[in-house]
């Protein structure tokens, strides 16, 4: 990671594994700050290409500089998330943000049934964003319209899911891999997944592990990162 004052200003690009409760701004966040100190700068550009719920977990590609500019080209590469949902019980964020508010059978469900109905979301899909969502409409976030308990109609999407593999099912949690490309939301799926099987679902863990050909496994965790920035030698 022995990188220069010039080299982060020129552009770098960091890979950084976003821990249990951080916001992806606040990932970016303390990488800026600790550059700023390690180099003694006013300011320097840093962005993210691809944003992480708090409650996720996993790989966030960070630029720095004037690899800023080149943000759009990274969110479009396929993602790969893992992760479990909870069968038999719905929440309105789609996730653990918000407590259970139906709940369903699960008796009638079986392996074959939940393996070939993943399968099925193979390919393109109309998909519609959860209402806790940092999307916009007429100038606001959705998950304000939640909070404040506006009801809001929201328009579907299309979104590519390449793969949808149940790995492992000890009901009610069932564990996924899931690859798929630009603007596709996890929670939707699962929530969707539920509908599809006559029951309910909400997602209980997420794990993004790559996005394109880097993988989360030689990601630094940020506090790691600062750390080891301030402790290098001036090159």
């Amino acid at each position: 990671m022995m990188k220069s004052r010039e080299q982060y200003l020129n552009g770098q690009l960091l890979l950084i594994d976003k821990p249990h409760g951080w916001s992806s701004f606040q990932a970016v966040n303390s990488i800026r700050w600790a550059i700023r100190r390690k180099f003694s700068l006013k300011k320097i550009k840093v962005g993210h290409a691809g944003t992480l719920d708090p409650l996720a977990t996993g790989l966030l590609l960070v630029c720095t500089g004037k690899l800023t500019k080149e943000i759009s080209r990274y969110q479009g590469m396929n993602k790969e998330y893992t992760g479990e949902c909870i069968l038999g019980a719905t929440t309105p964020s789609f996730d653990l943000e918000t407590p259970i508010d139906h709940r369903f059978p699960i008796e009638h469900l079986t392996e074959q049934q939940l393996k070939e109905t993943a399968a099925g979301f193979i390919g393109n899909q109309q998909q519609i964003p959860p209402i806790f969502s940092a999307i916009k409409k007429d100038g606001k976030r959705l998950y304000t319209y939640a909070r404040d308990g506006n009801d809001i109609d929201l328009l579907p999407r299309e979104v590519v899911i390449q793969e949808f593999e149940i790995t492992a099912i000890r009901l009610p949690v069932v564990t996924f891999r899931v690859v798929c490309q630009k603007g596709t939301y996890i929670r939707s799926l699962i929530h969707d997944f539920g509908k599809a099987v006559h029951s309910g679902a909400h997602l209980s863990s997420l794990r993004r592990t790559k996005i394109g050909d880097y993988n989360v496994n030689k990601a630094w965790d940020p506090l790691e990162f600062q750390e080891n920035l301030m402790n290098q030698e001036a090159l």
